[in-house]
């Protein structure tokens, strides 16, 4: 019999472990980023884990409901003395009695998950479909036997010419003591956020209402939840903040987690669950971060792939796990907030969700569309959104593509031998000098870089704990300037490198980057399995950008924006020497920042720019990498760094890249691993 095997999301890392193994314990001898203050006794809490189950397809598990050990007495007492959230487990009592999958939530995690998804500055036209009226009704009339509702509606249309309101039930409760507490002058919050032009009652406050009314725009990706919280009056951001998508426990793709939803009978409503009460959590902690009333929060706007989509709004997605793909619903929908389980927010709050544009291009795609505009501009522009599924854009007035790739996780640090999520002490920058072959290196949470005398004082706190999606990019992109990679993507012996840090790891080598192990931290070094799982990813996504340049019939775009938390931060010059874009002048790759977020906040304050995004999306081609015979033979060509045939020759100009080659064909001289004549 083997021992049981224990999976840790969102880090990945995983590892079998004798039964009867506290939690704890496994995840501090895997590195796993577990917090625990009171050394095991159950007394801090700090190191809640919570354990999932069910059928696991990728991990290639199941996890039954005995997998760990029953409650014991030090559990029980903390329950009934504090409380544990549902679903919860000490990790310091839990014990491994079989295969698990454990999430490790943000908050018992050392080193908190930064959320890089800013509100990025954008000048925004204010309309907000939900905004406040202050009228003066006229008083009952013995002889005028109208309703204070209907006079109500009278003095709407007559002072601001706002005719057909409507309102729920609780609304004609309040609304007689409320017209009476105002001496018959009231302030109404209207929404007309309708395609049938109702107009709906939100809430009615005696005399001139002085407060505020809030918006929220929610950027639902696959691994992280990120919300904006505006002031409808001036469009202001008054406090952004993200989480860690809880779905991540079910699946680190969408297809793992369609699959867990496929095999767990209720699966799609378990994780329905944890998105809500994630996304009702965020509405609570940015409304306390803006010292605001979250009951103000009136609007709320999402946007998201299809597959968070369906189980945002409840709805199973195992369709869009086959062909055809087929979505429940792919136009905009405008609800009630409530229908949402979104209880922290005002009680008749309204909520708006983009339309989806295909099976796999969703409403981040919609939302990107709106905020960078490529169907409004005369140059070719290729728009990135860069994660766990990339969305991608082509196109310019006279027509617009799409299409979705599935690069995987590993461009967030996931997969990755010393990975991790962006957190404090993360590695994000690399540079290789390209004659010592001596590495130095930036970490999140500190701006010196590594050959700098103060950066240990500076990294004390956090240390140097791996290497996140930005940092892996760049030391793959470094280690190929500086010959240590070479085209096909494998890296040099010491011999052929000309430097000891490339170390052997079985038939590979591994080029080591950073080493802790003498102080108690992590070894750090980027491997041959690292160097494939990014190759598998960028690969993806060029192939799906050529793909749409083939139905353009074009060879070269004019530029290129890298959308997204992950692509901000990606260097466009890396990213070209990695061939994880098709190549451009380099001064024409920008990056765009957040922009499905950017888009949510156009959509939340600007009720016309609704109606433009839906007219956009009826005209955007999708293209079907799924089904696309050259897809293939693109993702292959795209192995290579940066290309097997494409010679980019705007990179050419500003980057000469070694002629090394590692293979069996290859020479392991001094001269960087050079091809030698022979003659």
């Amino acid at each position: 019999m083997t021992d049981p095997l224990v999976i840790f999301t969102p880090s990945g890392k995983r590892g079998r472990f004798p039964v009867g193994t506290p939690v704890l314990t496994a995840a501090r001898q895997l590195g796993v980023d577990l917090d625990s203050v009171c050394g095991g006794r159950g007394i801090c809490s700090k190191c809640q884990v919570a354990p999932a189950f069910g059928e696991f397809p990728k991990h290639g598990v199941t996890v039954s409901e005995n997998a760990l050990s029953a409650w014991n007495e030090v559990e029980a007492r903390y329950d009934r003395v504090r409380g544990l959230a549902e679903g919860r487990r000490l990790g310091c009592q839990a014990k491994v009695m079989g295969d698990v999958v454990i999430d490790v939530p943000p908050e018992s995690q050392v080193h908190r998950q930064v959320i890089r998804k800013r509100a990025e500055m954008r000048p925004i036209t204010l309309d907000p479909a939900t905004r406040l009226f202050y009228v003066e009704v006229a008083e009952p009339d013995m002889h005028e036997p109208s309703g204070d509702f209907e006079r109500l509606s009278r003095a709407l249309e007559e002072q601001w010419q706002i005719k057909g309101i409507e309102a729920d039930l609780d609304i004609l409760r309040k609304l007689q003591p409320t017209l009476r507490k105002g001496d018959w002058k009231v302030t109404v919050a209207i929404n007309t956020g309708h395609a049938d032009g109702r107009q709906r009652v939100i809430d009615v406050w005696p005399g001139y209402f002085e407060d505020r009314l809030l918006g929220l725009a929610v950027d639902v990706g696959s691994t992280t939840v990120a919300a904006h919280l505006c002031d409808l009056f001036d469009g202001t951001v008054l406090a952004s903040s993200g989480v860690m998508n809880p779905q991540i426990r079910f699946g680190e793709d969408l297809m793992s987690r369609v699959s867990y939803a496929m095999m767990n009978p209720g699966g799609d409503a378990e994780m329905t669950r944890a998105v809500r009460a994630a996304i009702d959590t965020l509405a609570r902690e940015v409304a306390a971060e803006a010292g605001a009333d979250p009951g103000l929060i009136v609007e709320t706007v999402f946007v998201c792939n299809p597959v968070m989509h369906h189980l945002l709004l409840g709805i199973d997605p195992v369709e869009l796990g086959q062909a055809p793909f087929a979505l429940a619903v792919s136009e905009s929908l405008s609800l009630a907030a409530r229908e949402l389980d979104l209880g922290s927010i005002h009680p008749r709050a309204r909520t708006y969700i983009l339309p989806c544009i295909a099976g796999h291009v969703g409403a981040d795609a919609a939302a990107v569309a709106l905020s960078e505009e490529p169907q409004n501009g005369e140059a070719l522009s290729l728009v990135v959104d860069v994660g766990t599924n990339a969305e991608i854009l082509l196109g310019n007035r006279t027509r617009v593509l799409a299409c979705s790739s599935p690069t995987g996780p590993a461009f967030e640090g996931a997969q990755i031998s010393a990975g991790q999520r962006a957190a404090p002490g993360a590695i994000e920058r690399v540079e290789i000098d390209p004659v010592t072959k001596e590495p130095r290196f930036r970490v999140i949470g500190c701006d010196l870089w590594s050959d700098d005398p103060a950066f240990a004082a500076a990294t004390a706190a956090t240390g140097v704990t791996g290497i996140c999606g930005s940092g892996i990019i760049e030391a793959v992109a470094e280690m190929r300037m500086a010959g240590i990679l070479d085209p096909s993507g494998l890296i040099g012996s010491a011999e052929q490198t000309g430097t000891p840090r490339c170390l052997p790891e079985g038939r590979t080598h591994a080029y080591l980057i950073h080493d802790g192990t003498g102080a108690g931290g992590p070894r750090i070094a980027v491997t041959q399995g690292d160097i494939r799982a990014i190759q598998l990813a960028k690969s993806a996504l060029y192939a799906g950008a050529r793909l749409l340049m083939d139905e353009m019939g074009v060879d070269r775009v004019d530029r290129v924006v890298l959308a997204g938390a992950f692509g901000a931060h990606i260097s466009p010059r890396h990213a070209m020497v990695l061939g994880m874009i098709p190549d451009c002048a380099l001064d024409h790759v920008s990056s765009a920042g957040n922009a499905a977020g950017t888009g949510a906040r156009i959509a939340l304050l600007n009720s016309a720019a609704r109606r433009e995004i839906e007219a956009v999306v009826r005209r955007i081609h999708k293209v079907e990498t799924a089904i696309e015979p050259r897809f293939q033979e693109h993702f292959v060509a795209a192995n290579a760094i940066p290309h097997a045939t494409d010679p980019f020759p705007e990179l050419s100009r500003i980057v000469q890249l070694p002629a090394v080659s590692f293979n069996a064909a290859g020479s392991g001289g001094g001269e960087g691993g050079r091809r030698r004549r022979r003659g």
